[in-house]
């Protein structure tokens, strides 16, 4: 397996509040994590920062030989005390109130894979050269299109298409989504929306599908997005699960 990770400040922002991990352990287990931070004085990367933090701990300390239940168990309480940390540092910090993140989460091990997320970065698999989205978004334009007030197509145009309904910081309790997928797949992508709101999934597809490495992969994805205005931070976790090729 090969992996790679970046993230980008892009073309408008002034700052970074993106944060990505990999991480793998003896077992050969891998934990891709990426959260995209919001509020202001700065806050939005001290969210993020605490749950990849977090995650990226909790991993190499406890997380050995877990079954798939196990594994969601383990996901979920996680995210409750990655909630627990964010909520504590507002209340330290009065001028972080407002803070918040998304959270996408992947568990890749031999037996099972699992993805997980909170607000709209996104999970995506790579299967028989198609790239499939595992992930659903948690924001006002999906929840209008799944209750029936807007189509799919007016969705595309929406005015305020960002809004998030659900993020790490924002809700209290809050429990995570969680996707038991397939092992047969070639590749796993996770992103903010800094790049799905540049790239049409067809436009990432190209490029994962292309004759570059995982490294140029990723490159590719975020040099495109900027590319394309960069307006906001651009996140990219990529792992190739494939045993042969480079």
């Amino acid at each position: 397996m090969k992996s790679f990770y970046l993230t980008d400040t892009g073309k408008v922002r002034s700052h970074n509040e993106d944060s990505v991990i990999i991480l793998a352990n003896e077992d050969g287990d891998y934990l891709l994590a990426l959260a995209d931070g919001m509020g202001g004085h700065r806050a939005g990367e001290i969210a993020s920062s605490i749950a990849t933090s977090y995650l990226s701990k909790h991993f190499k300390e406890t997380f050995k030989n877990m079954s798939k239940e196990d594994a969601i168990k383990w996901l979920r309480e996680a995210v409750k005390k990655i909630s627990t940390l964010i909520f504590k540092y507002v209340d330290d910090h009065e001028n972080s109130k407002g803070m918040g993140t998304t959270l996408v989460v992947c568990i890749s091990t031999e037996k099972y894979i699992l993805f997980g997320n909170i607000g709209d970065s996104s999970g995506f698999v790579l299967k028989n050269e198609k790239l499939h989205k595992i992930t659903y978004d948690h924001t006002l334009v999906n929840f209008l299109v799944a209750s029936g007030k807007i189509t799919e197509e007016e969705a595309k145009n929406y005015p305020r298409k960002n809004i998030l309904m659900k993020a790490l910081g924002a809700n209290d309790p809050i429990d995570i989504d969680i996707f038991d997928c397939d092992t047969q797949i070639d590749a796993i992508l996770l992103s903010s929306d800094g790049l799905t709101n540049m790239l049409t999934e067809k436009q990432i597809e190209k490029v994962l599908l292309g004759d570059l490495t995982v490294e140029e992969k990723v490159i590719w994805l975020v040099r495109k997005a900027n590319n394309r205005g960069g307006l906001d931070n651009i996140s990219v976790a990529y792992l190739e699960r494939k045993k042969e090729g480079r």
